[in-house]
C-alpha cells in the first residue's frame, strides 16, 4: 500500500504518461472499450473484452476526464450554468461506460487477472475522484453558481441539480483546508484497498469450502436437492460424491430437510464462519480498518460518527430517526421469534432429548411446523416455479401495469449461461435491453443484484437507452428438471426486475440526478415482491413443468395462510443486521476492538437476541456494509419496505391489482430519478405520506385493523412508529467517477457492481 505522498507523484507520473501519442492512438483503437461499440443496442462488445484491456481504457478515460475538467476551470469567461454546470454533468461519460462494465463484470464473472485488475485500478479511480471533488477551481465556479442561483433564471431540475452537485462537493471535503484534504485523500486511498482486499477475501472463503457426502448421509434430502449435489459432484470431477456449497441454492436445502443434524452444524458453522479462521483470508483486521478509516473521515467532514454522515444524506437524516424504527420492530419480533421457537421444541425434544435447540436446526424444525401446521412444503411448490415460468410471470406483470414488452435477442454476452432481451415501451419503441444470469459460478459473489453496463442518459438531445442486468444465484436445473425456483428465489426475481424497471424506465435529462436515496431505492423493487403471489398474478405463471396445470387453487389458499409463517425469525434476522451495521458505524471515537464481541454484546447482551437466531449477516461476510454501498445503510430495506407496501395499498384499495392509472403514477416516480427529492416523489404518487400499518401488518407485527378502534389492540400500535420522513432538500454525492456496482442494489444477497445477498447504487 502506498503512503500517500509517493500515490501523489505516481499518479501524476502516470497522467503525464497519457499525453496522447502515436502508440497510445494505436493502443486506443485496438481496446474495444475505447471505441465505437458496434454491436446491436448498444450492448458492451462482451466477446472483444479482455481483462487486460481494463487497466488502459481506465488510465485513458481518466486522462479524458481529467481535459474536460482543465477545459471548465480554465475558461476565462463567469461561469454560468452551461459552461460550468452543464459541462461538468456532461464530464467523464466515456471513465463511467468503461468503470460500469468493469464492475459488473468484476461482480459477475471474476478471475485472477480481473482480481489483480481490480486491486490495481479501484486505488487510482478513488484518487482520480479525489481529484475531481477537490479541485478548488471547479468547485469555486460551482460554489459562485450556487450562491446566485436565484438569480440564474434556473427551471426546477436545474436548480436542483445545481443543489445536489454542491451538496455532494461539500460531503465530499470541498470545504476543507489543504491539510484535512491531503489526510481525506489519503483515507480514501486506504478504503479503496481495504474494499478490494475485503471482497476478494470473501469470494475465496465462499469457494473454499464443500460438504463432501455419500449417499449414506442424505437422510431427508428431497431427489432434487440430491440430484443438485450429485451433478455438483460430477462437474468437480468427483462423481459418487454429494457436494453441498456456501451458495444458498445448496445450504438453506440442506439445513432444510437434512435429518443428520451434525451436517447441519458443520455446514452453517461454514458459513458463519466465513472470513472468520485467523488465516490469509480473515476479515476481522480489515474489519477494524474500515471502522478506524470511516470514524476519521466521518470527524474531518464534520459528523460524530459514520453513520451520521451516511443518515444526513437519506430520507431517514438522522441516526435517530433510523435506530427509532429499528428498535420499535426488534422486540415484538423477537417476542414472535421466540413463540415461533416454542411451536419447535417439542418436536426436537422429541428427537434429540437431551440436547439443546442451536441455530442450525431451525430451517428443519420450522419446515417440519409448516408441513404440520398448514400441510405445505417447498418440495410440493417448486414445482410450478420453474425458472422460464417465473421470468415469463414478470413479462406478463409488467405488460400488464405498464403496456412493455421482452423480446429475445441474439447480442454479445460475457457467458453461455446468459440471455438478453429487448425491452420495448407500450408504443413498440426501444426502451433498453435486459440481461439475465441466474446461476452460482465460482467467478460470481454471492446473493442477487441489478445493475448498468450501461445508463440511461440524454446526448445531444436523444435518450440513451440503458443495458441493464440482473444477477442471481439461483437453483440450477438438473438432468432430469429445469431449473426449479424456491419461493425465496421467486421473490427475489420480481424484486430485482423492478430495481431492472427502475433503470429501464429512466427518463433523466441530466446525469448528476439519476442516483435516488438509499433509503428510497429499494422502494421500486420491493413494490414488486408484493404481487408475486396474489392469485391473480400465480394463475397466470404458475404451472407445473411437467403436467401443465395451473396452480391449483387450494395450494394458493396454503401459500395465503401460511404467508406469515416465520416471519418473527426473517425480521429478527433482518433486524439484527441492521442494527449491528449502525451500531459499527455509530462509533464516535475509534480504539481497536475484537469483531465478534462487539456483535455478541450489540445482539446478544444489549438487545437480547437469542443463541438460536444468527444475524442475517456477520461482520466478517458482511458484504453490503463493508465492500458494497450500504455502510450505515442496511437499514434502507426496512425503511423502503415502510413505502413499498404503503404503496401496493393504492392498488389494493382501487380493487384492481392491475389499475394502469395507479401504474401510470408509479412508472412516473420510476421515470424521475432523483430529479425531486424521494419523499416529494413518494407523496405525488400516493398522495399523502406513508403509513407503516400495511409494513407491520405484512410482517404479522400487526393484525389487520377491521375498525380504528382496534388498531390499539395491535402488538404494535401504529402510532408507536414515527417515520422521521419529512420531504427535505437532498444532498447526495455528487455523480460517482469510480461507481461500485454494488451501490445499485440486490434482494439481500450482495449489492450491485459487486454483489451483495439482499434477500437483496448497485442499496433486497
Amino acid at each position: 500500500m502506498y503512503i500517500m505522498r509517493r500515490f501523489v507523484l505516481l499518479f501524476t507520473l502516470m497522467l503525464a504518461m497519457m499525453t496522447p501519442s502515436c502508440n497510445q492512438e494505436q493502443a486506443r483503437e485496438a481496446n474495444p472499450l475505447l471505441t465505437e461499440w458496434d454491436t446491436p443496442y448498444g450492448v458492451p462488445p462482451f466477446q472483444a473484452i479482455q481483462p487486460h484491456h481494463f487497466a488502459p481504457a481506465l488510465e485513458a478515460a481518466m486522462a479524458e476526464h481529467v481535459a474536460e475538467i482543465e477545459a471548465i476551470t480554465s475558461s476565462t469567461e463567469e461561469p454560468t450554468f452551461e459552461n460550468t454546470m452543464l459541462a461538468f454533468d456532461n464530464s467523464g461519460r466515456k471513465l463511467e461506460q468503461v468503470a460500469l462494465v468493469f464492475g459488473m463484470l468484476a461482480a459477475a464473472e471474476t478471475n485472477t487477472e480481473l482480481q489483480a485488475v481490480e486491486a490495481e485500478v479501484m486505488p487510482l479511480l478513488a484518487a482520480h475522484d479525489d481529484r475531481i471533488m477537490l479541485d478548488e477551481q471547479l468547485f469555486e465556479r460551482i460554489r459562485t453558481l450556487y450562491e446566485k442561483r436565484a438569480q440564474l433564471g434556473l427551471d426546477a431540475t436545474q436548480l436542483r441539480l445545481l443543489k445536489k452537485c454542491y451538496d455532494g462537493f461539500v460531503r465530499s471535503g470541498a470545504l476543507l483546508d489543504a491539510e484535512k484534504k491531503e489526510r481525506l485523500r489519503a483515507i480514501n486511498e486506504e478504503l479503496s484497498n481495504t474494499s478490494v482486499r475485503y471482497g476478494q477475501n470473501l469470494l475465496a472463503e465462499n469457494n473454499g469450502f464443500m460438504l463432501e457426502l455419500t449417499s449414506k448421509e442424505l437422510d431427508g434430502l428431497p431427489s432434487s436437492v440430491r440430484d443438485q449435489a450429485r451433478e455438483k459432484g460430477e462437474a468437480m470431477g468427483k462423481k459418487g460424491s454429494y457436494i453441498f456449497t456456501l451458495h444458498k441454492p445448496s445450504w438453506i436445502p440442506f439445513l432444510t430437510y437434512s435429518s443428520r443434524r451434525d451436517l447441519r452444524e458443520q455446514l452453517y458453522k461454514a458459513y458463519l464462519e466465513r472470513g472468520n479462521h485467523g488465516d490469509e483470508h480473515d476479515n476481522k483486521q480489515l474489519i477494524n480498518d474500515f471502522i478506524r478509516l470511516r470514524t476519521e473521515k466521518a470527524h474531518l467532514l464534520g459528523y460524530d460518527s459514520y453513520a451520521a454522515y451516511v443518515t444526513a444524506n437519506e430520507m431517514a437524516g438522522t441516526t435517530k430517526a433510523v435506530y427509532s424504527l429499528l428498535e420499535e420492530i426488534w422486540t415484538p419480533a423477537l417476542e414472535q421469534a421466540s413463540k415461533e421457537l416454542e411451536a419447535m421444541q417439542s418436536l426436537f425434544r422429541g428427537d434429540h432429548p437431551n440436547e439443546e435447540f442451536a441455530s442450525w436446526d431451525w430451517w428443519y424444525y420450522a419446515e417440519k411446523v409448516r408441513k404440520r401446521d398448514y400441510a405445505i412444503d417447498e418440495e410440493t411448490l417448486r414445482p410450478y416455479f420453474s425458472l422460464e415460468n417465473v421470468r415469463g410471470g414478470i413479462f406478463f406483470l409488467a405488460n400488464r401495469l405498464y403496456g412493455i414488452t421482452f423480446r429475445p435477442i441474439s447480442v454479445p454476452v460475457y457467458h453461455a449461461e446468459v440471455s438478453a432481451y429487448e425491452v420495448l415501451d407500450s408504443d413498440e419503441s426501444h426502451l433498453g435491453v435486459l440481461y439475465f444470469d441466474f446461476h452460482p459460478r465460482d467467478g460470481k459473489g454471492q446473493g442477487a443484484w441489478c445493475g448498468n453496463y450501461v445508463e440511461q442518459s440524454y446526448l445531444d438531445g436523444e435518450r440513451v437507452a440503458p443495458v441493464v442486468a440482473i444477477v442471481c444465484n439461483f437453483t440450477r436445473p438438473t438432468s432430469s428438471s429445469p431449473a426449479l425456483l424456491t419461493l425465496d428465489e421467486t421473490e427475489t426475481l420480481f424484486h430485482e426486475f423492478g430495481h431492472a424497471l427502475h433503470f429501464l424506465f429512466h427518463d433523466v435529462k441530466y446525469r448528476g440526478l439519476q442516483e435516488v436515496e438509499g433509503d428510497f431505492v429499494e422502494l421500486p423493487s420491493q413494490i414488486m415482491e408484493n404481487w408475486a403471489f396474489q392469485p391473480e398474478v400465480l394463475k397466470h405463471y404458475a404451472v407445473h413443468y411437467r403436467t401443465g396445470d395451473v396452480i391449483p387453487d387450494y395450494l394458493i389458499e396454503k401459500m395465503r395462510r401460511a404467508e406469515r409463517f416465520n416471519q418473527g425469525f426473517m425480521t429478527t434476522e433482518l433486524i439484527a443486521a441492521s442494527l449491528s451495521d449502525m451500531d459499527i458505524h455509530s462509533i464516535t471515537t475509534y480504539e481497536p476492538f475484537d469483531v465478534n464481541a462487539f456483535e455478541r454484546n450489540a445482539l446478544n447482551e444489549r438487545r437480547g437476541l437469542i443463541p438460536q437466531i444468527e444475524p442475517r449477516y456477520r461482520y466478517p461476510y458482511f458484504s453490503h456494509i463493508f465492500d458494497g454501498g450500504y455502510s450505515a445503510g442496511y437499514y434502507f430495506y426496512t425503511w423502503a419496505e415502510v413505502l413499498d407496501k404503503d404503496a401496493f395499498e393504492a392498488f389494493r384499495e382501487s380493487g384492481d391489482l392491475f389499475n394502469r392509472q395507479i401504474a401510470a403514477r408509479l412508472r412516473r416516480l420510476l421515470e424521475s430519478g432523483g430529479m425531486k427529492d424521494g419523499m416529494t416523489l413518494y407523496r405525488a404518487f400516493r398522495g399523502a405520506d406513508p403509513d407503516k400499518t400495511a409494513m407491520l401488518v405484512g410482517r404479522g407485527l400487526m393484525e389487520p385493523p377491521k375498525v380504528e378502534e382496534e388498531k390499539s389492540q395491535s402488538t404494535v400500535p401504529a402510532d408507536s412508529l414515527t417515520l422521521e420522513m419529512e420531504a427535505k432538500p437532498l444532498a447526495p454525492d455528487a455523480k460517482r467517477l469510480a461507481p461500485n456496482v454494488k451501490l445499485q442494489k440486490d434482494k439481500a444477497g450482495q449489492k450491485k457492481l459487486a454483489p451483495v445477498e439482499p434477500e437483496q447504487l448497485v442499496v433486497k
